[in-house]
């Protein structure tokens, strides 16, 4: 297990006085659905590695990117007008694999679906030099911490300093950054 503090900041977010709606970007997994659930939250789960796949997985992945018809689709696909709003999202390591531009529409949409003072997580290999940086399943084990389990690695879409990170997310309240020893920073960003 993982200590998070990160995720402990998100789930003392959660206004437990109602039921919440929450976007997990890390597809079904029956770990966070029941944790979240227990907390008297709803998860809406999409597979974001899934579809960015479908989408831009035959051919050069970060060439396809660049490929309105493909990224009109892949956002159509991941942030369906019905859905939402959602207060809160659980984005973990998704975004380090997005072309700037594609990153761009992404966040814009995310901002877009989380109410007002919504938190949403999320994750980024530490490591700017690297080549290939790993791709993680994360499964809540608990309010502190969580598993990380690696499903494969692949080139990062773009370097992200923490100055890069906190202007991805400029339009939102505030990012917060917590650093860890393992090469990966938890981002916490108020909506």
């Amino acid at each position: 297990m993982r200590v998070s503090p990160a995720l402990q900041h998100f789930v003392r977010s959660l206004d437990s006085s109602r039921e919440l709606r929450l976007l997990d970007l890390g597809g079904a997994n029956a770990a966070n659905i029941a944790f979240m659930t227990q907390l008297g939250s709803r998860l809406y789960s999409e597979d974001f590695f899934a579809t960015l796949e479908d989408c831009f997985g035959d051919g050069d992945f970060y060439e396809n990117q660049r490929d309105p018809a493909r990224v009109d689709s892949f956002l159509i696909q991941t942030f369906s007008e019905q859905r939402g709003p959602f207060d809160g999202a659980l984005v973990w390591d998704c975004l380090q694999f997005l072309r700037p531009s594609l990153l761009e529409k992404t966040i814009d949409h995310l901002h877009r679906v989380l109410e007002p003072g919504a938190h949403l997580l999320a994750y980024f290999y530490n490591d700017e030099r690297a080549v290939n940086i790993p791709q993680f399943h994360f499964k809540i084990n608990d309010e502190n911490g969580l598993s990380m389990t690696q499903r494969g690695e692949m080139p990062p879409g773009q370097a992200f300093s923490n100055r890069a990170i906190e202007k991805v997310f400029e339009d939102f309240a505030s990012t917060k950054f917590f650093l860890s020893r393992d090469n990966v920073r938890e981002i916490l960003v108020r909506r």
